[in-house]
């Protein structure tokens, strides 16, 4: 579309509606032939706006609003504070191209109430609950870590206030703020474990920096790689601890990659794999379901409950599934045609690792190895066990690590 000039405009308003506005987001405005926005932005708009008003459709939906674009209609959109932040400016961009959308911000609340409190807004995680569950708070809960949590409703402060007394961080001093930047703003605070509010205004976000009388009891969980084992729900299929911190090496996560973890089991390495970054995905393929209930209880009490699960044994399972940029066939490599689909469905430059504990399953690794390359890594571990009056080495069973990046 270059050299076209933007048919739509997204605008950002605050709680403090039209007045707030500057010169370019007015001008915008009585320039446009249609407005689109939630019905709370469009009832802030004067008479004097005469373009006409859409609302969003329920369930929300951005096509009715991509079908303007050929009728090359000037259309502004209102969102709330910076519509790039958790907004539908970053949706929209995902449908059009730079040059027909421009965008006029105005602060986020996340700026707003990082002002209020004095924090550096790039040390601070933030969160958007709205449609999403709060389990995906769990991820970010670390002694002093600093938590922006944009609340879904009234209740969700009072939820994340019993959240983080279960997980052990009781003392947790929360604010509260209501209709940041407008007339009614509001500001509530107190302890999680003496929460008193059981409902807030609609239009809230909750700010908390984690603390626990009791650190040793807060069901706080390191940023490497390598959680305790008791830190998932399992029946013994598991990558274990120093296993799984070696194999998430050779898989290598960056933002925003997708993972096919083949043959989960607990489910372990996928749920690692999408704490190391907020963007990573994964997929976990598991064919028992007694295992898929580990998998969904160990996603949410481990802040990823955006891991997807499918139901079902490689290869099989894996037609019609997103195309991975890394799989980890952690159970499996024996299977008829596993490894091949696996190896198929990366595009160049993915990569490929494998788990084996069994003589067949290593044989199967090495004859894969000689057809396609890669590494062999044999992991051997010993832990110090009592014997008798005196320590011994207790040997777990060697794993032979395997990884390849398809050229």
């Amino acid at each position: 579309m270059q050299g076209r000039q933007a048919w739509l405009t997204v605008i950002g308003i605050g709680d403090d509606g039209y007045a707030g506005l500057a010169r370019e987001a007015r001008r915008a405005l009585f320039e446009a032939s249609i407005v689109t926005g939630g019905a709370r932005h469009l009832a802030m708009l004067p008479a004097r706006v005469r373009a006409r008003r859409e609302a969003w459709p329920q369930p929300f939906s951005v096509e009715a609003l991509l079908a303007h674009r050929a009728s090359r209609a000037n259309v502004c959109v209102l969102a709330s504070g910076d519509p790039m932040l958790f907004g539908v400016g970053a949706t929209l961009a995902r449908h059009v191209g730079p040059g027909e959308m421009r965008v006029l911000g105005a602060p986020s609340s996340l700026s707003l109430a990082a002002a209020r409190l004095g924090w550096a807004l790039q040390d601070v995680a933030a969160v958007s609950l709205v449609g999403r569950p709060l389990d995906a708070l769990r991820r970010h809960l670390y002694a002093r870590s600093r938590v922006l949590a944009l609340s879904a409703d009234g209740h969700t402060p009072a939820a994340l206030a019993a959240l983080l007394v279960q997980a052990g961080f009781g003392a947790t001093r929360l604010t509260v703020f209501e209709h940041l930047g407008g007339a009614l703003e509001r500001r509530v605070e107190g302890r999680a474990d003496a929460w008193h509010g059981d409902e807030a205004a609609a239009l809230n976000l909750v700010a908390f920096e984690c603390a626990s009388d009791a650190p040793a009891a807060a069901q706080s969980w390191r940023l490497t790689p390598g959680l305790p084992d008791d830190a998932f729900r399992h029946d013994g299929q598991l990558t274990k601890r120093d296993v799984r911190a070696l194999t998430l090496a050779r898989l290598a996560p960056t933002p925003g990659a997708l993972l096919w973890d083949v043959g989960a089991g607990s489910g372990s390495i996928g749920i690692e794999w999408m704490r190391a970054h907020a963007a990573c995905r994964a997929i976990a393929i598991e064919a028992n379901a007694e295992r898929r209930r580990f998998i969904e209880h160990n996603r949410a009490a481990l802040g990823v409950p955006g891991l997807q699960l499918v139901a079902g044994r490689a290869p099989a399972a894996l037609a019609g599934l997103a195309a991975p940029d890394a799989v980890f066939v952690g159970g499996g490599v024996t299977a008829a045609g596993v490894l091949e689909a696996c190896w198929d469905a990366l595009a160049r430059g993915g990569r490929l690792v494998a788990n084996a504990v069994t003589v067949q399953s290593e044989a199967a690794l090495v004859a894969w190895r000689a057809q396609h390359g890669g590494t062999l890594t044999r992991i051997g571990i010993g832990e110090a066990e009592p014997l008798g009056r005196f320590d011994t080495w207790r040997q777990a069973l060697p794993v032979t690590l395997y990884e390849a990046v398809k050229p």
